[in-house]
């Protein structure tokens, strides 16, 4: 139930959105955020795939281990304060930290760690695949992840990986510790409580949902007796603002503490500004566009190609993209093992055209661009439209919020998609399972990766990317994603366009938020109001 100062501050902040008195304040205790949360699909870990509903996670719940923000090679610990790994490298012990409590009060045991892994496997929802490379299915998840007493955790694998592979697996949103009594006290029909979890929260976290309606508002508050110590904010209101330049009035008069997708003109108008601050955090996180080989002309790799030399990527990376990202063309993000940074496409209109020629397309073709409805996203789109038209590519734009355009890309009904990937753990095998490995091209795939969802199938270079988890030498893993990218770029269905950079505009009297390298280790309950 919403508390009634809750719901007072929910009204406020809705007349807020709408009237934009001359002044307001918000409470002395409260963070408050304005910020584009129509991703949010579920709120359940086992099913959470998206930018916002991951932020959500990482303050509600608490994974086995995580990672140094600043150094992201630095594996730490989480509610398992120690591990060991076998000489073979098949199991991993976690030794689980005592004294941790969930919301409800009841105990976090090893035995919650090994039913949420268990759980997430048996779903078999979108995250699940991350578990399931180790050999984890529906049938053997109870032999391979046990919990011989409340303080160890045993999780086997079915081959030797890098071990840092599978410890970054283990950081990711799917690893979340779930209140097992709690969750199975409202299972219905044999879902582990998935329903039920989808609105509701079972973490340990800093923080616990209060209230979240789809599209609007999600509202967190505070878990007093969580163990690292209480969060300097006492509530979290997070409102969905869509339009960037709402946020920025409501930032300005004070309606709000934080707005999150500010324009990079907005930004450079704010710099400088006493009563503002803002902070650089740069994101693992990659825009990109991408063709459903399903759809024709889409399965011929000329046209491919030829729409990725009509992208005026310079010219998008100087103007609206400039401070909110940086021009990057391979699926592994700077700051990575792998990464690289080659750079092989630019706008060419007239080679655009010789490929397309080639292609028996030389007066272009029509077709559809699934677009989400906020910026930067339309901006984009708008600027590939107008260089698409130069070699006679006709592209209709089709809006809608990132739920719809989201559902729609994953159903594979989608020509063009304009998406933003952010990795799932800390490897780089989380962008390279997604962007080039695809096993099964059926509807019915168990592993329904980028890839898949674009009808994309290359059999060596699945191999390949495949092979790379299990390299132990550092040097030669890294040459084999770099080798592996540069393949990619050439006859993929993806153009990897830009690496994005978060610049949250905060005012003045709010410090302390941890601003991480991907969105699930942004954390608030590190933050305060002065």
């Amino acid at each position: 139930m919403i508390k009634r100062f809750t719901r007072n501050l929910l009204a406020a902040t809705i007349l807020a959105c709408a009237s934009l008195p001359a002044m307001a304040e918000t409470p002395k205790d409260t963070l408050v955020e304005a910020w584009q949360i129509d991703d949010i699909i579920s709120l359940d870990p086992a099913e959470i795939f998206e930018f916002s509903a991951a932020e959500y996670q990482a303050q509600v719940y608490e994974r086995l281990i995580g990672y140094d923000v600043k150094d992201v090679s630095k594996i730490l610990p989480g509610v398992a304060e120690s591990w060991t790994v076998s000489d073979d490298g098949l199991t991993y012990t976690f030794k689980i930290r005592d004294g941790v409590k969930f919301h409800s009060g009841n105990p976090l045991t090893a035995q919650d760690a090994a039913w949420s892994l268990q759980r997430a496997v048996k779903l078999n929802l979108s995250p699940a695949f991350i578990l399931g490379q180790f050999g984890l299915t529906p049938e053997n998840v109870e032999q391979t992840v046990t919990a011989p007493d409340a303080r160890t955790l045993v999780f086997k694998t079915d081959k030797a990986y890098a071990p840092t592979f599978v410890l970054n697996c283990l950081t990711s949103g799917v690893a979340s510790v779930i209140d097992s009594k709690l969750a199975m006290e409202h299972a219905a029909n044999g879902d582990f409580g998935h329903e039920w979890l989808k609105t509701h929260s079972a973490g340990s976290g800093p923080f616990k949902l209060s209230a979240w309606k789809p599209n609007e508002s999600l509202v967190l508050d505070r878990n007093d007796d969580y163990w690292q110590g209480k969060a300097g904010f006492r509530r979290v209101f997070i409102r969905h603002v869509a339009e960037a330049a709402t946020q920025m009035l409501l930032l300005q008069k004070g309606d709000v503490d934080v707005a999150r997708n500010l324009s990079a003109e907005q930004l450079k108008s704010l710099d400088g500004n006493p009563d503002i601050e803002l902070e650089d955090s740069p994101k693992g996180s990659v825009w990109y566009i991408s063709f459903n080989t399903r759809h024709p002309p889409f399965d011929k790799p000329e046209v491919r190609q030829a729409l990725k030399y009509l992208i005026d990527y310079d010219g998008m990376a100087n103007s609206f993209m400039r401070g909110i990202a940086v021009k990057h063309e391979s699926f592994i993000p700077k700051g990575m093992l792998g990464e690289i940074d080659d750079a092989p496409f630019k706008l060419d209109v007239a080679k655009a055209k010789e490929l397309l020629a080639k292609a028996g397309l030389p007066d272009g073709f029509k077709t559809t661009f699934d677009v989400w409805n906020a910026s930067p996203s339309t901006d984009m789109a708008q600027s590939i439209q107008s260089t698409f038209a130069q070699a006679g590519v006709q592209v209709e734009l089709i809006p809608g919020d990132n739920k719809q355009t989201l559902t729609k890309y994953r159903a594979r009904n989608h020509d063009i998609y304009i998406g933003r990937w952010g990795t799932d753990y800390q490897d780089p095998n989380s962008n390279a399972e997604t962007f080039a490995i695809n096993v099964d091209n059926s509807d019915g795939a168990k592993s329904k990766t980028l890839a898949w969802r674009n009808g994309w199938q290359d059999a060596a270079m699945t191999a390949e990317a495949q092979g790379a988890v299990t390299e132990r030498d550092g040097a030669k893993r890294a040459q084999t994603y770099a080798d592996l990218q540069r393949k990619h770029m050439e006859v993929s269905p993806f153009a990897v366009m830009f690496q994005q950079t978060e610049v949250p505009a905060s005012r003045k009297n709010i410090s302390g938020i941890t601003w991480g390298p991907a969105f699930d280790s942004n954390f608030y309950w590190t933050g305060k109001k002065s």
